[in-house]
């Protein structure tokens, strides 16, 4: 069984699993606009599982709160991070990456 959801439905869907801090508004709005694309391209819709979102994703203020997680060396700026992973630019410097 499938159901369509809102934006707005997809914000409280992160409420009511006890995750709305896992992602900024600005995060989950970013998050929700991909996943739609995501079902387009492969003309099919997807089962929303807030948990495994949370599990599979993670948001950055900036290239240095990533830093934290990840090598610097490695990944010294967002083409190198683009390169290794799936990244949802969120706000000028936000961004929101497939955790690897």
């Amino acid at each position: 069984m499938i159901e369509t959801i809102n934006k707005n439905q997809f914000m409280d869907r992160f409420s009511q699993m006890g995750r709305e801090k896992q992602f900024s508004y600005d995060g989950k709005t970013a998050l929700f606009e991909y996943l739609e694309e995501q079902e387009e391209s492969i003309g099919e819709p997807q089962e929303l599982d807030i948990i495994a979102l949370c599990c599979e994703y993670v948001e950055y203020e900036n290239i240095k709160d990533f830093w934290k997680d990840y090598d610097k060396e490695d990944y010294s700026d967002m083409e190198a991070i683009r390169d290794h992973t799936e990244v949802i630019m969120v706000r000028d410097e936000g961004f929101i990456i497939q955790q690897f």
